[in-house]
């Protein structure tokens, strides 16, 4: 049992390297915009995050799921394993297309439609547009990164993960200053850097230790849906940021306005570090317990599982600690224009919302490990209720109950909820 904990301190420690990078580059564009542009880009941000999530959560559902189903399919010596990768890179161009199409003609209707006023929309438009012509290349990094990562090399996804991210924040700085770029600027370095992350992968694709097999064969729906399925938890994992911010906006704008939702923007961009550091343990566990779970060993599955829950724990307590130490450090790093409303309201938000922690690592590691062992009737049911149900039904009546606090509350409310139903489902599928 001790190369199980081996194995899994190897890829799980290197995935949270590799998702941190990734979160990063999102603080990266905050922090730029927030000395670029003041608090009208960070809400002109925050106001089209969810877009970014949802481009995100496609990529992610597609890949890992794809990346589960090769996983297992080869453990057990399936021939139909060499299909995943070519049909998820040829669904996930197409779907990318679509959000082409959709940001090349419809920029100021996508921020208008998410809460921009015409001032906003000014703002976000130019930076949607560009972002969205790159659609297509952010879904097939997270299909390659996921590959490689069950390929075995999980030292490659990290690094496509940590260059991609680091080319993006020196880039940022690049556009936005010395070339006095701005919002077009940071869209344009954030669009560029999947296109690193996706070659840093292929160096895995064109080795000598690579087993996965780009194999032409003719695009099938059912075998998408057939990785959707257990893609989901994945899927949830990324959109749930995109709804919450996109639900919070819209109360919180009736509530405080658009320095709320600046406010608000530095709390949700803050708290994709903390979900990041979950998702790699979720990620970086999946290919061993898919493994296991392809060879009928649930003794090691188990035993991964409470690596997986136990390392969560530790992550939470170290990030609810830091943030409660250092929330106001946090809030005046993006508040260049030493806005005191802002300032207080996203110093209360980052104490308030960041309790939720406690009970998010255990969804979002207890969602992926449901994944992983092919539970994906139960991965849904967890997944919709954390990324939908739960926090659009606790924010609407917590905001109501106790207006702005309410809002801050809502997050850990609904974690908790997922918490109950999570471990129950674990309980009976693991």
């Amino acid at each position: 049992m001790d190369s199980v904990k081996k194995q899994f301190a190897k890829y799980v420690s290197q995935n949270v390297l590799g998702m941190l990078g990734m979160s990063l580059y999102i603080l990266a564009d905050t922090f730029y915009i927030s000395k670029a542009v003041g608090a009208k880009g960070i809400t002109a941000l925050n106001l089209v995050l969810p877009v970014y999530s949802l481009i995100f959560a496609i990529g992610s559902m597609i890949g890992v799921g794809s990346g589960i189903r090769y996983a297992v399919a080869r453990s057990r010596g399936q021939k139909e394993a060499d299909s995943y990768f070519f049909n998820a890179l040829f669904c996930g161009t197409v779907i990318g297309v679509i959000f082409m199409l959709l940001g090349l003609f419809f920029p100021d209707k996508i921020v208008a439609l998410l809460g921009g006023d015409a001032e906003i929309v000014a703002v976000g438009a130019p930076y949607t547009r560009i972002f969205m012509l790159f659609a297509p290349c952010f879904i097939w990094n997270y299909i390659c990164n996921a590959f490689v990562r069950n390929d075995r090399a999980p030292s490659v996804a990290m690094a496509a993960t940590l260059f991609s991210s680091l080319f993006n924040i020196v880039m940022d700085y690049v556009l936005m200053f010395p070339l006095g770029l701005g919002m077009e600027g940071a869209a344009l370095a954030t669009a560029c850097s999947p296109i690193v992350g996706v070659l840093i992968c292929c160096t895995h694709f064109f080795g000598k230790n690579c087993q996965v097999v780009l194999k032409p064969v003719k695009p099938s729906v059912k075998m998408l849906f057939h990785s959707c399925q257990v893609g989901v938890s994945a899927f949830v994992g990324e959109i749930s940021s995109g709804v919450t911010t996109a639900v919070f906006n819209f109360i919180i704008l009736g509530l405080a306005g658009n320095v709320g939702v600046a406010a608000y923007g530095v709390v949700a961009n803050t708290s994709l570090v903390a979900v990041a550091m979950f998702n790699g343990v979720a990620q970086g566990s999946q290919p061993l317990l898919s493994e296991f779970h392809g060879k009928g060993d649930r003794e090691r599955v188990k035993m991964t599982l409470g690596l997986g829950m136990g390392t969560a724990v530790v992550f939470a307590l170290l990030i609810l600690a830091i943030i409660y130490v250092g929330a106001d450090a946090v809030v005046a790093v993006f508040n260049s224009e030493g806005d005191a409303e802002l300032a207080a309201y996203a110093g209360t938000g980052l104490r308030l919302y960041f309790l939720g922690f406690l009970f998010a690592g255990i969804n979002i590691v207890g969602t992926g490990v449901l994944s992983a062992v092919e539970a994906a009737r139960w991965a849904f049911i967890a997944s919709v209720l954390r990324g939908f149900v739960a926090i659009i039904l606790c924010a609407f009546v917590l905001a109501f109950l106790f207006g702005m606090k309410g809002v801050w509350l809502a997050f850990s409310a609904a974690e908790f909820l997922t918490m109950v139903v999570t471990v129950a489902a674990l309980q009976k599928s693991v």
